[in-house]
């Protein structure tokens, strides 16, 4: 179809105009039927988003999507441009999109009734219709609907009355488009009036002009929860024109958050070569996130982002790269000791309440790390605190004698594998106990097992854990108060 370039030439070919609601219905029928991916990418919404935003589709809804920060909101929007047609056609020059066969602009009627079918077609392109604009406080109507412009005014030689005056606004030159205004309570509830008949009666007052103009637009607006906020909301007229409002949330399984850590991580080909993570230091870092969810120092009502696994995952790495770097080491695997790394990328993603700014950021982020830590070692041993409330046979017990004894362990960050390695076996018991409790443990695994035994003995003070500039120090916690007492 692309090499039609005149509306005679479309004519002949019994072409239909089409809806972009309609558009998107038709494709997304087509889809379902071949068993195809709507939304490629998006992981965790199979049985809760997905089906909503379809159903809304079938439906030629607009849409609202509701939901934290971080929630794959806009990138949803944006693979709906996949649910368009590839190409479709346009009056050339038409500041519109003006339809060939149905236009509604003065100029693209004007074109028309001029050159009849001898008009020029363009054909634009589907990534060309998707609009996006991130509201603001300072948005103004005529960002977004038009205003009168006295250049084109005095250009032209046109008095005010006349409607060619007119500079359309992002909305009106978004005919035949998806148009997504993210983040809409921040718009001025003023500015939100002016979306009333655009969305249900089709036309506009443009400075005194009101103009039927049957924008052909499939509108997506974007929000956080209401009560997140006190810049604005959205009203309730508006929210009530919307036809569909979709709730999305965070991964409600593990294996899922850790699958879109890994699926939007940015690492080098290189770091990806040479750096191996353990699957438990995967998992620590999803129960974070988890854990700053539902933190009472954490403002639950602002969300926490996936970003936050995402860099965290990205800073886990290239802390091991840097130790990997200084020792000129070719590979590597991330240490529990490399969490040191990830702790900006925790401060900077969330949101604290009072009490938490008095512990202040990095005490918050220790905190989330240590829960974590816990968590994922009661998936994998014994947990000491059950022990001893049960009276059972203790397993850590060699590993314990080992430190009564006055003996310590040290980690520092920037250990060679061999030097960190040679450290975790000089505790007595401490490999059995793994081979006991993991079964087909990897080989490249086995120290990173070793040192989580020791984290995880300090979270449950069954060890003291002493840092000083990213070096670590596990001893007896008697032994310690000991040395304590003595020094005193």
């Amino acid at each position: 179809m692309q090499h039609i370039k005149t509306l005679g030439e479309l004519k002949n070919t019994g072409y239909k105009s089409k809806s972009i609601k309609n558009e998107l219905r038709d494709n997304l029928i087509q889809k379902l039927k071949n068993k195809e991916t709507v939304f490629d990418g998006i992981l965790g919404f199979d049985d809760t988003v997905i089906p909503d935003l379809e159903r809304a589709i079938l439906s030629r809804h607009n849409i609202l999507l509701l939901g934290l920060r971080g929630q794959a909101k806009t990138r949803l929007a944006r693979l709906m441009i996949h649910l368009l047609d590839e190409y479709i056609p346009v009056v050339s020059g038409s500041e519109m999109n003006d339809d060939p066969l149905a236009p509604i602009s003065r100029q693209a009627k004007d074109i028309i009734a001029e050159k009849g079918d001898d008009t020029p077609i363009e054909w634009l392109h589907r990534d060309d219709r998707y609009i996006e604009k991130l509201a603001t406080p300072d948005v103004s109507i005529a960002d977004l609907v038009g205003d009168v412009d006295p250049i084109k005014a005095a250009t032209l030689k046109l008095p005010y009355s006349d409607e060619r005056v007119i500079h359309f606004g992002l909305i009106p030159r978004s005919h035949r488009c998806l148009f997504v205004i993210n983040e809409l309570p921040d718009l001025q509830a003023r500015i939100q009036v002016s979306l009333f008949n655009i969305l249900q009666e089709g036309d506009m007052q443009i400075r005194g002009f009101k103009l039927r103009l049957p924008l052909d637009i499939e509108f997506l607006f974007t929000a956080n929860p209401e009560d997140y906020t006190n810049r604005g909301s959205i009203i309730t007229p508006l929210k009530d024109r919307i036809e569909s409002q979709i709730l999305t949330h965070y991964p409600q399984q593990l294996e899922i958050g850790k699958a879109i850590t890994r699926q939007e991580s940015k690492l080098p080909q290189e770091q990806k070569e040479s750096i191996h993570v353990p699957e438990i230091l995967e998992n620590i870092l999803e129960r974070i996130a988890i854990h700053a969810r539902n933190s009472e120092y954490i403002d639950e009502k602002s969300g926490v982002s996936a970003r936050l696994t995402i860099a965290g995952f990205e800073n886990l790495v290239s802390t091991a790269e840097r130790r990997m770097l200084l020792n000129n080491e070719k590979n590597t695997s991330a240490r529990l000791t490399d969490f040191w790394g990830v702790v900006p990328a925790i401060t900077g993603k969330v949101e604290l309440v009072y009490e938490g700014e008095q512990e202040g950021p990095y005490s918050v982020a220790i905190r989330l790390l240590g829960a974590a830590i816990k968590d994922e070692f009661n998936a994998h041993f014994p947990d000491p605190e059950k022990l001893i409330r049960e009276n059972e046979m203790d397993p850590y017990q060699t590993i314990r004698a080992w430190f009564a004894q006055g003996k310590q362990v040290d980690f520092s960050n920037d250990d060679t594998n061999k030097n960190w390695e040679k450290s975790l076996h000089l505790i007595p018991g401490l490999e059995r106990f793994v081979n006991k409790n993991i079964k087909k443990i990897k080989k490249e695994e086995l120290a990173n097992y070793m040192e989580f035994v020791i984290f995880g003995l300090s979270e449950y003070n069954v060890l003291n854990r002493d840092i000083v500039n990213q070096n670590f120090k596990f001893n007896d916690i008697l032994a310690d108060m000991l040395n304590d007492d003595l020094f005193e």
